[in-house]
């Protein structure tokens, strides 16, 4: 009977610390899978870790600007290559600290309070940064690598690029056909914050009264403005005026909580546009062009003499 005691006892003993070893790795496993090595950059480590919490800044950073599926969208998109992103930037990152470059820490509290101006209080950012997984000195350090790359890329890359005029010239003399105006719309817009206001305002538009008559019995806004086709229009209102006929008034626009009514009072014909008008267009083109060519070659250099190994799955 005792030893069945004892054996039944050491049956439970056994159990209980399976148990107790299962629990420990539950809690173990996606730590070990964050810490895994993805890559070898010099004597620097990038782990699975890193790759979130790149995206997870990112996602902070984005935010400024997008929200939603929007957001969602660019962040996925970014997944695409982000192992070889990373390690440029980490290829960056170590040049710019053999370069001895310095920083001022103002600007790394400027661009952490442009940040923090995203949300309404300073626990709300607390609590989203937390919810990816970051905390504040982690944004710190991102913003600091930020501004090392930023400032190695201008002194050995971007201030070595001139783009000279007369490539500006050679550029728009072979492509005259791109520098031709779409036409130009003069426009009157009417702004409304009700949409049974805006529909019933356009109605008494399309039966013949007058704006000037209107405006004393809706609370409208009028503003006169010229447009260019691809130039400075939402695609939603670019797409409603240049549909218009002459004298055409569309019908309600709706962006963000207000209401938009478009009347097209005249039009400008195509015209071919001089170099002046279009050089500093071309300039930024050339320059851009430029830089992402030499930024190429130069982190290619930078591979070359690098040890860099990644660590497959």
């Amino acid at each position: 009977m005792h030893k069945v005691i004892r054996s039944q006892s050491h049956k439970k003993s056994l159990i209980l610390s399976f148990m107790i070893l299962s629990l420990v790795l539950s809690f173990c496993i996606p730590s070990f899978a964050e810490d895994k090595i993805v890559a070898i950059v010099n004597n620097d480590i990038i782990t699975q870790r890193d790759l979130n919490s790149f995206l997870n800044f990112m996602r902070v950073q984005f935010s400024r600007e997008l929200q939603g599926k929007e957001l969602e969208s660019k962040i996925q998109s970014m997944r695409v290559d982000l192992l070889t992103r990373l390690i440029e930037d980490q290829l960056i990152v170590q040049e710019a600290k053999k370069s001895q470059i310095k920083l001022d820490d103002s600007r790394i509290k400027a661009k952490m309070l442009e940040i923090k101006k995203n949300y309404p209080t300073s626990s709300a950012f607390e609590k989203d940064i937390a919810k990816q997984g970051l905390t504040e000195a982690d944004i710190e350090t991102k913003i600091r690598d930020q501004l090392l790359m930023y400032a190695i890329v201008e002194q050995k890359v971007r201030g070595k690029i001139e783009v000279r005029p007369d490539e500006v010239t050679t550029f728009y003399e072979k492509n005259l056909k791109e520098f031709v105006s779409g036409g130009e719309r003069e426009l009157t817009a009417i702004t409304l914050e009700n949409e049974d206001q805006a529909k019933a305002f356009c109605f008494d538009l399309k039966v013949g009264k007058k704006v000037t008559d209107l405006a004393a019995l809706y609370p409208i806004t009028v503003n006169k403005l010229n447009a260019k086709s691809g130039e400075g229009l939402r695609k939603e209102i670019e797409e409603v005026v240049f549909a218009l006929p002459l004298s055409g008034i569309s019908a309600p626009v709706k962006m963000e909580d207000k209401y938009y009514i478009f009347i097209l009072d005249g039009i400008a014909p195509s015209k071919q546009l001089a170099l002046s008008e279009v050089k500093d267009k071309i300039n930024s083109f050339l320059y851009e062009k430029k830089m992402q060519e030499e930024m190429s070659k130069w982190l290619d250099e930078l591979k070359k003499k690098s040890y860099i190994k990644i660590i497959q799955n």
